[in-house]
């Protein structure tokens, strides 16, 4: 099975994308087809042993529309200029029309060319100018007539059916007022069939501009690297460009640059600004053995790094991957939507044409039914109802992005907003994941930094965790390490080195009871029951420190806490640690409820145990043990940090570890769905209000629409959906 992301032409409302979608599901070899107006392509899942690309882009064809092959997110500024100098002439065609045709309502004159004093002339130069109106839109027209002729009827369908219906009457009635009688020149309505393309065409245009806003945010990630790069290769600086770099490369990045590729610092220290992924403005710090991202920004150091992660494999390469998914799934509410605008346009044609033919049994003239056939085809707008949906997740996913979160699939901005229980793994998700030091006991004259000197230059030998938590500790305190005489590892015990002819011994409680060395049994109760492990120094057999380390909550664990708990969310710790140790983590974020000594194949069980008892669950996890519960979770949302199954087993990634992000999850998901259903709202109220309007049912009141009113309030539906939609861009965590 394959996956193609076909970029496609054509599509003007929900009816095309609907249309095309489920033409594309209909067809042999097609497994899955997700099709996205906003973004106006298509997410193809096939199968490559029935049908390969070029029968997809003839499929496509037959549908009605064109194919472009695989999208690249690029913009297409070219045409969209194009587009924008032919909406100025239509534009000033559209009001030279409006002028000389209603300018003898409003009390002002036309010197020659009015309908009073030179009729003929008056019909034939509105008739050149809507006719190079048309022209200029004749696209509307062939797609609309195209859609039609494959049984798929669109937006452009209805407006090609009202225009040139206006149009060839008008035609007609020129014709007859030339040849038979001059009253006919007052049956023409050549200015409704133009302003109906004039505003149809601002419509499309401000759509246009808003489509291509919610995508700069994609190709913003395209072009975050850097073209070329300097990497080390037989001792010399070589200028390459990013295609040309190797995995092993070692990369040199210098104050200024942008890191080119993924990869593991080797040399150096700086700081890096990883803003563009992370949402988080601060500079991180890396230094040998830190990862650095393709994009980042180094700002004030020199580094050497081993690229890992090249081209397609590259963070940022997943995230717009991640990001087109997202932006091409569809959540369910949007699903109902497409429905509905599938048997709309259809509809409307039927609701138009049988409004024609009540009006003329009415004794109306074929001009007044012929202006109620059109104002109903062109007031209609399924546009609305297929934008409501797509509009608003793609805008809610780009201001995710933003934020430092990564959400896969549009299905997850819906589902969110029915979680009621969230588990979250301890070890690398509550905390920190590594343990360092909590507290340091001394026993002699030694200072704490002198302590840490002596254990830090014996331990910088050493691989094991307490050593590099001690070493940790020395690095950030600035402490110098010293060369250290002698060095042995007692493998389960502890070291024994010589400094300046005495002996240290760093290690366990037995180890200490071994050497006769006695320990302080109440200090080391005390830092066992807060969930420390605990080491001993000795110099010379005496004792003269024990040292605490745990691995500790992280900052924004207590907090998150406290915000799902506001949401009415019920909390849970599910981890394989042991009982005494989760109730520390517990005690330190406020989480009650404790799942322990879980072995990893247990995890995902216990996740179904609690789905089965009616609850709808998040897991949230970061290691390999984790992937199952998140793949079983009805969300799943890893960590930055978490392993690359855990990051892929997941539904949400969030890309700088900070768990308050979780919060903002349920906020952009609780304001989407909000948004969504007051787009489907109003969209749903104004054509159940406009369409009866347009069909006459106000007449007795004199409230009539004429084609070129509903034109304009076809337009301003759709922006209104649009303008509703960009409010997700100021979307925070409550």
């Amino acid at each position: 099975m394959k996956k193609v992301l076909i970029k496609i032409e054509g599509m003007t409302c929900a009816g095309c994308s609907s249309g095309l979608e489920k033409y594309l599901n209909k067809q042999n070899g097609i497994i899955k087809a997700e099709v996205n107006l906003v973004m106006n392509n298509a997410n193809i899942e096939y199968d490559e042993k029935v049908i390969d690309l070029d029968k997809i882009d003839n499929f496509v064809k037959e549908a009605g529309f064109k194919s472009l092959g695989p999208d690249n997110f690029q913009i297409e500024k070219n045409n969209f200029k194009k587009e924008k100098i032919k909406l100025i002439i239509t534009i000033v065609l559209g009001i030279v029309i409006m002028y000389l045709s209603m300018a003898h309502m409003v009390g002002l004159k036309v010197p020659y060319i009015n309908i009073e004093n030179n009729p003929i002339l008056y019909g034939i130069v509105l008739a050149v100018l809507s006719t190079v109106i048309i022209g200029l839109s004749f696209k509307i027209i062939i797609n609309g007539t195209r859609k039609l002729i494959h049984k798929m009827p669109n937006m452009d369908t209805l407006i090609s059916i009202g225009v040139v219906t206006s149009y060839i009457y008008s035609i007609y009635s020129l014709i007859m007022s030339i040849i038979v009688d001059i009253s006919y020149i007052h049956s023409v309505y050549f200015e409704s069939a133009a302003m109906v393309i004039v505003f149809t065409k601002i419509g499309r245009y401000i759509d246009s501009k808003s489509k291509i806003k919610t995508k700069e945010a994609i190709t913003k990630l395209m072009t975050i690297t850097p073209n070329k790069a300097v990497v080390i290769r037989e001792d010399e600086e070589i200028l390459v460009s990013i295609d040309e770099i190797n995995k092993g490369d070692i990369v040199v990045c210098k104050p200024g640059e942008k890191i080119a590729v993924d990869g593991t610092v080797v040399n150096g220290n700086s700081h890096v600004d990883e803003s563009f992924i992370t949402g988080e403005s601060i500079p991180k710090e890396k230094k040998k053995g830190n990862k650095v991202v393709a994009g980042a920004i180094n700002i004030d150091g020199y580094l050497e790094y081993s690229a890992e992660k090249i081209g397609k494999d590259s963070t940022v390469s997943e995230i717009v991957k991640m990001v087109a998914q997202a932006v091409n799934s569809k959540a369910p509410i949007s699903k109902f939507a497409d429905k509905v605008s599938y048997y709309f346009v259809p509809t409307i044609i039927l609701v138009a044409i049988i409004s024609l033919i009540i009006w003329i049994i009415l004794g109306e003239t074929i001009g007044f039914a012929l202006n109620i056939f059109i104002s109903v085809l062109v007031i209609a707008c399924p546009c609305a109802l297929g934008l409501a949906t797509p509009i608003a997740t793609t805008i809610a996913t780009g201001t995710s992005v933003k934020n430092g979160i990564l959400i896969k699939n549009s299905e997850i901005l819906e589902n969110i907003n029915k979680i009621n229980t969230v588990v979250f793994d301890k070890t690398g998700t509550l905390t920190e994941g590594s343990i360092s030091i909590s507290k340091i006991h001394r026993y002699s004259d030694l200072s704490e930094n002198a302590i840490l000197q002596l254990a830090g230059s014996i331990e910088k030998k050493s691989e094991h965790p307490i050593s590099k938590a001690i070493v940790d500790r020395c690095n950030k305190l600035s402490i110098k390490l010293i060369n250290i005489d002698k060095f042995e590892v007692l493998s389960g015990l502890g070291i024994k080195a010589i400094y300046e002819e005495k002996e240290v011994l760093i290690g366990s409680k037995k180890f200490m009871i071994e050497n006769g060395i006695k320990i302080n049994e109440e200090d080391e109760e005390k830092l066992y029951l807060e969930g420390n492990t605990v080491i001993f120094i000795s110099v010379d057999n005496l004792l003269v420190s024990a040292i605490g380390l745990k691995d500790k909550a992280k900052g924004s664990a207590k907090e998150i806490v406290n915000r799902l708990n506001k949401r009415n969310i019920e909390v849970l710790m599910l981890t394989g640690d042991n009982e005494k140790a989760a109730k520390i983590i517990s005690n330190e974020t406020g989480i009650t409820n404790v799942i322990s000594n879980v072995l990893p194949s247990e995890k995902s069980k216990k996740i179904q145990e609690i789905k089965n008892s009616g609850k709808k669950v998040m897991m949230v996890g970061d290691g390999i043990n984790d992937a199952p519960s998140l793949v079983n979770a009805d969300i799943g949302v890893s960590l930055e940090d978490a392993t690359d199954i855990a990051i892929d087993s997941s539904d949400v990634v969030i890309m700088n570890n900070d768990l308050m992000k979780i919060d903002f999850l349920f906020s952009i998901s609780k304001k989407t769905l909000k948004i969504v259903k007051e787009n489907l709202f109003w969209a749903f109220i104004y054509n159940i209000i406009m369409i009866p309007i347009a069909c006459g049912v106000l007449k007795e009141f004199d409230i009539l629409l004429n084609p070129m009113y509903s034109a304009i309030a076809m337009t301003i539906s759709s922006i209104t959906v649009v303008l509703n939609s960009l409010r997700l861009k100021r979307v925070k965590s409550n």
